[in-house]
């Protein structure tokens, strides 16, 4: 696995930062992208900590909103490696949970151009690296949600966007057929970060009650991760749903 090359969006923190934390130790070259330097440095410490002596992780500090800098990201990937054989397409937001009625324009944009559009500019790009690479191919592995399947309160933004990134995932399943890419989706319920630090002090309900939520740890999620990148690029897991075994999914609402 030692030659295999990844790029980790929203490498930062939590999943991102898990996941990254994963492939490193089985042997991966990691690429860790996001907006800001200083998290991106801390992965790349621990990365280094936990392997010394190994190639160190490339920090690409990237705004996956923009266009050019996701051009950027690719580019320098495949300048500095030579290939890429997986994208892990994590970067997102949930966003200030808002009443429809109250939410405005540009929180819905904000959400939108994150969790969406950022999705879709590195898919692109990296779909156009594994196309063009000899030999041909890779794996992209998108970040779903519970919230591609059913709804919170008060997320109709997050919630649009990740029913729309199940709909990118089956698109670069079937275009990526002829060019050996393979594209699966894992939706994430409740693993332990600080972003749903909120689960366990209580979250709205949809019967609007506020409850506090059981969570998992995070490292589960890394190991499913690595589980989808490592198989084969002939066998795909095309949907993943790793959730808190007890959280409050299978009859939400």
């Amino acid at each position: 696995m030692s030659q295999q090359v990844a790029v980790v969006t929203g490498a930062g923190s939590g999943v991102g930062r898990a996941v990254a934390l994963e492939l490193a130790g089985a042997g991966w070259q990691l690429v860790l992208a996001g907006r800001r330097a200083d998290p991106l440095r801390g992965t790349a410490e621990l990365i280094g900590a936990a392997a010394p002596g190994g190639r160190p992780a490339a920090v690409v500090p990237t705004d996956v909103t923009d266009p050019a800098a996701v051009d950027a990201l690719f580019d320098g990937t495949a300048g500095r490696f030579g290939r890429l054989d997986l994208l892990f397409n994590n970067a997102g937001t949930f966003g200030a949970p808002t009443p429809v009625e109250d939410l405005g324009y540009e929180q819905w944009r904000a959400v939108v151009e994150l969790n969406l559009t950022g999705a879709f500019l590195c898919a692109q790009g990296a779909f156009r690296l594994m196309k063009a690479q000899r030999p041909q191919g890779g794996r992209i592995i998108n970040n779903g949600s519970i919230s591609a399947h059913v709804p919170r309160p008060h997320s109709i933004a997050y919630t649009a966007t990740k029913h729309a990134v199940t709909g990118l995932t089956r698109s670069l399943s079937l275009d990526g057929r002829p060019y050996r890419i393979a594209c699966g989706q894992i939706d994430i319920g409740n693993a332990a970060t600080d972003m749903t630090a909120a689960m366990t002090t209580g979250v709205r309900q949809a019967d609007g009650r506020t409850a506090a939520e059981p969570t998992m740890d995070v490292a589960d999620v890394a190991r499913t991760v690595r589980h989808m990148a490592e198989l084969p690029l002939e066998a795909n897991v095309q949907f993943a749903t790793v959730m808190a075994t007890a959280m409050p999914y299978i009859g939400r609402g």
